[in-house]
């Protein structure tokens, strides 16, 4: 798959499809621009996560995996499935996830 390619998805869109392994989408419902700033925090947490193992810090490679979980959660490709979430548990997730991790980030 090229980077500017979508990946595969699976007929009912709850999955995508990279190198042949099924992984949970992305809740469709999240807005554009904040879907953007979840992604922007998962891929900080993921530097994080990488720097904090070549350091060979593990308090601080506890803590951006932490991150990254509370992230891929607000996404909705963690937890409960969002097509199994009503429309307002769904908005709450991702309202309350990213609202943890920009104080986080702030503090």
């Amino acid at each position: 798959m090229e980077a500017h390619q979508s990946p595969e998805t699976t007929p009912d869109g709850h999955f995508v499809v990279i190198g042949g392994r099924r992984w949970r989408a992305t809740d469709p419902s999240i807005p554009e621009e904040i879907a953007a700033r979840l992604r922007r925090h998962l891929m900080s947490a993921r530097r994080a996560v990488r720097s904090a193992t070549t350091a060979g810090d593990a308090t601080a490679e506890k803590a951006a995996r932490a991150r990254v979980h509370q992230a891929k959660v607000a996404l909705g490709e963690r937890g409960t499935p969002w097509w199994d979430q009503p429309e307002d548990e769904r908005r709450r997730r991702w309202e309350q996830g990213l609202a943890r991790l920009d104080s986080e980030t702030q503090s």
